[in-house]
């Protein structure tokens, strides 16, 4: 669904994830999909989410598609039209596995059509480089949160949650043309981060709008299916997507 956060621009891990003397997971996330699966609650949060992601990955597909448009450059295009196949094959996993474990891809991915449609339509960027920073910035948050749900999954679906959310040197393409741009013309810094700013708060105000309509979803990331949410880790799960987002500004070259 969007250019992926590179491991230096990811979120400061945990102090648990940096603890070599951390325990083997435990509950849910050291359970595979059948086990897992078996608790029908769990079942449909997990229906959720990829709903969720595969719809997101159609709608980076084709917005990279239209992005591409805008590109200065026939390499620049190219390299875009190679963004939005990636994304095309992502959207094919997450379709599969939707398909393999008996949900009906369209109908899982359908109440997320709407919310990810407004935010697009909200943030349609006027040119090139501001579709960059949406790509880089935006999407990249969607993506942490993601990654911060995907720790609390079974192993089977960690691993495909985590593969398509892998950066596949998106981030870098990004970064090397916004900050070129900056050094050529100063002036554009100002005006991309504004826009990065606004894209921060509608990113986040959508995400936490798709998982209040959800009550599977909810009650996952409050700590009713997958272990070690609370509503204080959900606070300091959004304040580390924050520092994430601080971190790929400055990547930019960008005042957070």
């Amino acid at each position: 669904m969007r250019f992926m956060t590179t491991p230096d621009n990811a979120a400061d891990p945990s102090p648990e994830a940096t603890d070599k003397s951390t325990p083997a997971a435990t509950g849910v996330a050291a359970q595979n999909w059948d086990t897992a699966a078996a608790d029908p609650q769990y079942r449909a949060a997990v229906v959720d989410l990829l709903g969720a992601l595969a719809y997101g990955e159609l709608a980076a597909f084709e917005r990279l598609a239209e992005d591409a448009k805008l590109a200065p450059t026939l390499s620049d295009k190219a390299e875009l039209a190679k963004m939005a196949s990636a994304e095309f094959h992502h959207f094919e996993r997450l379709r599969d596995r939707l398909a393999a474990v008996g949900a009906e891809p369209t109908e899982a991915m359908e109440p997320f059509v709407a919310a990810l449609d407004g935010f697009h339509r909200q943030t349609a960027p006027s040119d090139w480089l501001e579709g960059l920073v949406k790509a880089f910035v935006g999407d990249s948050i969607a993506s942490d949160f993601y990654r911060e749900v995907a720790a609390r999954l079974d192993a089977d679906t960690r691993g495909l949650v985590l593969s398509v959310l892998d950066d596949t040197g998106h981030a870098s393409f990004a970064v090397e043309k916004v900050r070129a741009a900056i050094d050529a013309d100063p002036r554009v810094g100002g005006r991309l981060a504004l826009w990065a700013r606004r894209l921060m708060g509608e990113a986040l105000s959508q995400s936490q709008r798709v998982v209040a309509d959800r009550d599977a979803l909810s009650t996952m990331l409050v700590g009713g299916v997958a272990d070690g949410f609370d509503l204080a880790e959900v606070g300091r799960m959004f304040s580390r997507i924050t520092e994430a987002h601080t971190k790929r500004m400055a990547a930019l070259g960008l005042a957070a």
